[in-house]
């Protein structure tokens, strides 16, 4: 089984690799995480994770996510609309703009990046029922085990007390998708952090 899921990812990275030499704009799915596909560039293709420059479904861009290998289920190379999607995007003057040597071989490194390069990132973790949830807010550092995030609500109101995160609990980071910068824009700057506060406290998922 384990040769068989090897065999499989190294073939995908192959193909997730000539798509970003190519320019070839992808369409995967993830079916044991969410319904739908994603479309895009990819940006980048480390040993873990690839990045994803997400083109939405009103033909703009909708940010970036970084996914795990293993949870794509199928890949189509290239988007069998890619004709369509890429003359749109080019009478849009909309172009891909790839973060330069975004590190995709462990999470660590992921969560760190994306929190140096974005004011606020996008956290989908796995739930007890296999969909993922995400929580978006600000990275506050890291430790050993996992990270500290002081989170945005769904209502665009900044939480006074950090919550902590097991790297081993995430599969998917994004940053710059509409949603979360529309959160930001309605809540301003992240105020100070309770004095003393412990980390580990509840989470507010985004619908």
């Amino acid at each position: 089984m384990n040769n068989v899921i090897e065999l499989k990812n190294t073939g995908q990275r192959a193909q997730l690799r000539e798509a970003q030499q190519k320019q070839t704009l992808v369409r995967l799915w993830r079916e044991e995480l969410e319904h739908g596909s994603f479309c895009g560039y990819v940006g980048g293709v480390g040993r873990e994770f690839f990045l994803l420059w997400v083109v939405g479904d009103g033909i703009s861009y909708d940010g970036m996510y970084v996914m795990r290998h293993r949870d794509v289920t199928e890949l189509e190379a290239p988007d069998k609309h890619h004709a369509f999607m890429q003359k749109a995007l080019a009478l849009k003057q909309i172009l891909p703009r790839m973060p330069r040597g975004f590190p995709l071989d462990n999470i660590r490194e992921v969560i760190q990046a994306a929190g140096a390069q974005a004011p606020v990132i996008g956290v989908h973790v796995d739930s007890e029922d296999e969909s993922e949830v995400c929580y978006i807010g600000r990275l506050i550092d890291v430790e050993e085990d996992g990270f500290n995030l002081q989170e945005l609500s769904p209502d665009a109101e900044w939480m006074r007390e950090p919550s902590f995160f097991a790297w081993d609990e995430v599969s998917t980071v994004s940053l710059e998708d509409s949603y979360a910068q529309s959160l930001l824009a309605v809540a301003g700057p992240a105020p100070a952090l309770v004095p003393g506060g412990d980390t580990g406290f509840g989470r507010a998922p985004s619908p």
